[in-house]
C-alpha cells in the first residue's frame, strides 16, 4: 500500500484473461478483455502470446490503455494469449512484479498470470532460493511460477499439479504454454474464474463481464480445485488430485465491491445481489428521510434497492468524475478534501435542506467517508444517515485483497457509535452478516468472511491483534 493513497477502498488483487483462438487477433481480444477487468487492478498490465517462435510478452506500469499502443498489439501475434491487470497485495509496486511472468522450463517456455495471495510465500521463497532459484521480483505470483517451472513432470499438467501441491493460499491462474492455455482455481475457490467459448476457440477470465465484452459465450465457472486445459478444439477438465480439497470459501467481498455489477458469480448476477443488500438494509436500519443517494459506482445498485424497499426517491446526489482513478496525494487536511472533490461533486441545488440516506459498500479507514459527509453537509444537507452494505471491516485480508492493517481499520479501533461520531453522520447502520449472506442467496457455496469475522478458511500467521477500544473510547490496558 502506498502511504499517499487517499481515496482508499479495498482493492482487488488482479484480473486475469486467457484465450486460445488460431486465426484471431488474440492480443487485441485480450486487450479488450483486460479493459473490461480494469476495475480489478490499475497498477500494471501485460499480455503474453504464443506463436511459432515461442512466447513473447509486453508489460508495463499503468492502465491497459496506457500500456498497449497500436504498434505493441500488432507485434503480439499468435494463436493463444494470456493477460493480467495487477494491484499489489504481495510484492512491491514495481515493473519487476508486473505480469504475466515468463520463465523457461525443461518442457519449454511458460507464462503465468495470478489473481490471489499466498499465505506461505516466505517459506516457499526460502526453499526455492536454497535450491538455487534467483527471483526477479518479490511477488508471491513469481513463487507460484517458479514452483511450477521447477516441479518434476513429463507433462504440463503434472508440473502444474506438483508445483501447486506446495502452495497455501488463494489463486486463480491462467498459464500459457506453446500449445495450450491452462486455468486453475485453488481448492477453496476463493477467487473467481470463468470459462467461455469464442468462435472456434475458448477463453478464461476472472469475470463473465470480460466474456460479454468480447462477444464470447459463458460456459461455466471453474470449480474449486479444478484445472482445465484449453486448445482450439477442446476444454479438458481435470481435478488436481495432489491438492487437498477443503470446504469452499468464495470471497464475499466480490459481491459487495470488487466484481462489476454486470458479472455473474456462482450463478448470481452481482447487480441483483447488491440491490437485495440495499433492501435488507432498510429492514435492519430504517430511518425517516426525504430521499436516498448512493456513493458511485459500486453502491449504486444497493442504493436503488434501498429506495425501492423504503418507498423513497433515489437521486444521484454525488456525481463521480469518470476520469479519476486512484488518487495519490499527501494526507494533509486541505489536500484530503481536494482529493475527494476531484472524485465526487455534490449537488447543493438538490440536497439543500434535505434529510438523506447515503448508501456505501464499506468503510475502511473512514477518511473518504468522513470527507463525503463533510461535503454533503457543506452542500446544505440537514441530516446524513449512512447505510453500509457490508458488516464492519475489523480484520485484514490475507488471501488477495488489499485491506488495511489492524491499526488502520476504523472498525477495529472504534465502536459503531464512535465511528458515527467520527464521521459526522446522524446515524450509521451496517448490514449484518446474516443479511449479507441472505442477499446473495440462492448461491450455495461457502464464503470467506475473514475480514468481517477474523475467521479465515486457512491457518493464517499474522501480527498480534491489538486491543480494541472500549465503548468510552479509552484503550484497554
Amino acid at each position: 500500500m502506498t502511504p499517499g493513497l487517499l481515496l482508499y477502498q479495498p482493492s482487488e488483487a488482479c484480473g486475469v484473461f486467457g484465450i486460445v483462438a488460431p486465426g484471431e487477433d488474440v492480443a487485441r481480444i485480450t486487450y479488450f478483455g483486460l479493459y473490461s477487468l480494469q476495475h480489478r487492478g490499475q497498477e500494471s498490465a501485460g499480455i503474453a502470446v504464443a506463436n511459432e517462435q515461442g512466447l513473447i510478452c509486453h508489460k508495463r506500469m499503468g492502465l491497459v490503455s496506457q500500456v498497449f499502443t497500436e504498434g505493441e498489439l500488432e507485434r503480439l501475434t499468435g494463436h493463444a494469449a494470456i493477460g493480467h491487470n495487477r494491484y499489489a497485495t504481495s510484492g512491491s509496486s514495481h515493473i519487476c512484479n508486473a505480469q504475466p511472468i515468463l520463465l523457461k522450463t525443461d518442457l519449454g517456455p511458460l507464462a503465468l498470470a495470478h489473481n490471489g495471495n499466498l499465505a506461505n510465500t516466505v517459506t516457499l521463497q526460502g526453499q526455492l532460493r536454497r535450491r538455487g532459484c534467483a527471483f526477479n521480483g518479490d511477488s508471491d505470483s513469481e513463487v507460484i511460477a517458479r514452483l511450477i517451472a521447477e516441479a518434476p513432470g513429463a507433462t504440463w499438467e503434472a508440473k502444474i499439479e506438483r508445483g501447486l501441491s506446495q502452495v497455501l493460499g488463494s489463486y486463480s491462474l491462467v498459464i500459457l504454454t506453446p500449445e495450450k492455455v491452462y486455468g486453475v482455481r485453488d481448492p477453496q475457490g476463493v477467487r473467481p474464474l470463468v470459462l467461455g467459448r469464442f468462435n472456434h476457440g475458448y477463453v478464461l477470465a476472472s469475470e463473465s463481464c470480460a466474456l460479454d465484452t468480447i462477444g464470447a459465450t459463458t460456459i461455466r465457472e471453474l470449480a474449486p480445485g479444478e484445472g482445465i486445459a484449453i486448445t482450439p478444439s477442446s476444454a479438458i477438465s481435470y481435478q488436481l488430485s495432489a491438492i487437498s480439497h477443503q470446504p469452499s470459501a468464495f470471497c464475499i467481498f466480490e459481491y459487495i465491491y470488487f466484481a462489476r455489477p454486470d458479472s455473474v458469480l456462482n450463478g448470481r448476477l452481482v447487480y441483483e445481489a447488491r440491490m437485495e443488500m440495499g433492501r435488507r438494509l432498510v429492514r435492519e436500519h430504517p430511518v425517516d428521510v426525504d430521499f436516498v443517494i448512493g456513493v458511485p459506482d459500486s453502491a449504486t445498485a444497493a442504493a436503488i434497492g434501498y429506495a425501492e424497499e423504503a418507498h423513497l426517491p433515489f437521486f444521484e446526489g454525488l456525481i463521480k468524475s469518470r476520469y479519476i482513478g486512484r488518487t495519490f496525494i499527501q494526507p494533509e487536511q486541505k489536500l484530503r478534501q481536494l482529493g475527494v472533490k476531484l472524485k465526487f461533486n455534490a449537488l447543493p441545488q438538490l440536497l439543500r435542506g434535505k434529510r438523506i440516506v447515503v448508501v456505501d459498500d464499506s468503510i475502511v479507514r473512514g477518511n473518504t467517508t468522513r470527507e463525503i459527509v463533510h461535503m454533503l453537509r457543506e452542500a446544505g444537507v440537514s441530516e446524513v444517515h449512512l447505510r453500509i452494505t457490508s458488516p464492519p471491516l475489523r480484520y485484514p485480508c490475507f488471501l488477495g485483497v488489499d485491506i488495511a492493517t489492524y491499526q488502520e481499520l476504523i472498525a477495529h479501533r472504534l465502536t459503531i457509535a464512535q465511528i458515527c461520531r467520527h464521521l459526522g453522520a446522524h446515524s450509521l447502520g451496517y448490514l449484518s452478516l446474516e443479511g449479507l449472506k441472505s442477499s446473495i442467496e440462492p448461491v450455495s457455496c461457502g464464503f470467506c468472511t475473514g475480514c468481517l469475522t477474523g475467521e479465515y478458511p486457512l491457518p493464517i500467521r499474522s501480527t498480534p491483534v491489538p486491543d480494541r477500544v472500549q465503548a468510552d473510547g479509552e484503550e484497554k490496558s
